[in-house]
């Protein structure tokens, strides 16, 4: 059987205190495909990483979501009502979408630049969160989402304490505190959700949003059970604010680092109209270096830089064997600092993504939002919101790091990569 390389001895728990720098050396050291421990392997390289998401069949994307359906006496939705519920909630996503609701999506991210205090350092995550939160619910509830608002934060923090590190790895059907708090919170947002379908559906005005487009028969199908949208939602309404948040949080950080390149963002989004909600998507495609800016820094920095895969049968990955039944960890981190894809691949350098080599839609070289069939659903809206946010901040300040020997912020990898309490200055742009 040719199997990939092995790690050195005891490197899974080297790998274990630092996973980035591990799976970097493993990319390095040991090519295209590593072995991680008997049965785990780590696909570390642009086309391995590449396959593996677009294998869809030979690695299906591991099952068991954050916010399964909950329990109810009439039963769970069937299957064919949740990959119905699924491709509806596609339909308020997809890039045409997101594009006609611009201007609902540039006033909130116009609102966090002006509420920045000046002249003293902050903490920079909580209000960047809070912000992304506003649009992400703003955008699938429209003029539920003050409702809704303080249901999703709590569903953060089920997800927060629910992937926190554990010295046990315990069943799922376990009732954990944990998952105990997760299905507290869960029932409390369906709850607050139910009146407001049912308010909607008996009076007519579905909305715009992309509740609405659920609401929205099909000419196939009809109606959607009430509980095939309750239970898909919890999911989704996390997802808009919890990831882009890990993202803002090193973009803001870069703009503080290369002033050179924030004052070229500032230069574009001078252009944006003086009133936010005048903002249209033409006004968003102008915006080519920032949108450049915020590629690069999500190269550098994937949010979600490990992928879990399962192999449902044996098959060959880069000329290596991989037994069905194996863990297969994609690492769009070391992928994206694959010299063969990107010259000088550990420098920031948003130039790379002007011209038509940069494309992101090359195979194997931007994979921050994933790709193939399990691709990110939220990559335009994300996208949208972190190049609002990055253009309105960078139009109005010049961010700095505060003074010291050690950075402001921790690192973090759990489930992500993310700036844990990082604190920058901003200075009114002169």
């Amino acid at each position: 059987m040719n199997e990939p390389p092995r790690l050195p001895e005891g490197s899974f728990a080297a790998w274990s205190r630092d996973r980035l720098a591990m799976a970097r050396r493993g990319a390095d050291e040991c090519g295209d495909v590593w072995q991680l421990e008997p049965g785990v392997y780590v696909a570390a390289t642009a086309g391995p990483c590449e396959a593996v998401l677009r294998g869809a069949q030979d690695f299906p994307k591991a099952t068991g979501p954050l916010f399964p359906p909950l329990k109810r006496s009439s039963g769970a939705p069937t299957p064919e009502d949740r990959a119905r519920a699924h491709a509806a909630r596609m339909r308020g996503l997809r890039p045409q979408a997101v594009a006609a609701r611009i201007g609902e999506i540039a006033p909130s991210a116009a609102r966090f630049a002006d509420q920045w205090p000046t002249g003293r350092d902050v903490e920079i995550l909580p209000p960047v969160r809070h912000a992304l939160a506003e649009i992400g619910v703003r955008y699938l509830f429209s003029e539920d989402a003050p409702t809704l608002l303080p249901f999703a934060s709590q569903l953060f923090l089920a997800r927060e304490v629910l992937v926190r590190p554990s010295r046990w790895v315990w069943p799922r059907w376990v009732p954990t505190p944990a998952r105990r708090f997760r299905t507290r919170q869960q029932v409390a947002f369906t709850n607050a959700l139910r009146p407001i379908v049912r308010r909607r559906r008996s009076s007519g005005r579905l909305g715009d949003d992309m509740l609405g487009q659920m609401l929205r028969p099909s000419p196939r199908y009809g109606l959607l059970p009430e509980e095939a949208i309750l239970d898909t939602l919890p999911g989704i309404t996390v997802a808009t604010f919890e990831t882009p948040s890990r993202a803002a949080g090193w973009i803001l950080l870069y703009l503080a680092r290369y002033p050179q390149a924030a004052g070229r963002v500032a230069a574009e989004a001078a252009l944006l109209p003086a009133d936010p909600a005048a903002t249209t998507s033409t006004h968003l495609d102008g915006l080519q270096y920032t949108q450049a800016l915020v590629r690069e820094v999500l190269r550098l920095h994937p949010p979600s830089w490990l992928l879990t895969r399962r192999a449902t049968r044996q098959t060959q990955l880069a000329g290596y064997t991989i037994d069905a039944g194996s863990t297969v960890l994609v690492c769009p981190y070391t992928a994206h600092r694959d010299a063969r894809e990107h010259s000088d691949p550990d420098q920031f350098q948003p130039e790379r993504w002007l011209d038509d080599s940069g494309s992101p839609t090359k195979p194997g070289v931007f994979l921050s939002f994933g790709t193939g069939p399990h691709g990110c659903e939220g990559a335009a809206l994300a996208m949208a919101m972190l190049t609002l946010l990055t253009a309105q901040t960078a139009r109005r300040y010049q961010l700095s790091e505060p003074p010291g020997p050690e950075p402001s912020y921790q690192v973090t990898t759990l489930e992500g990569l993310a700036t844990v309490g990082l604190r920058l200055r901003a200075t009114l742009r002169s």
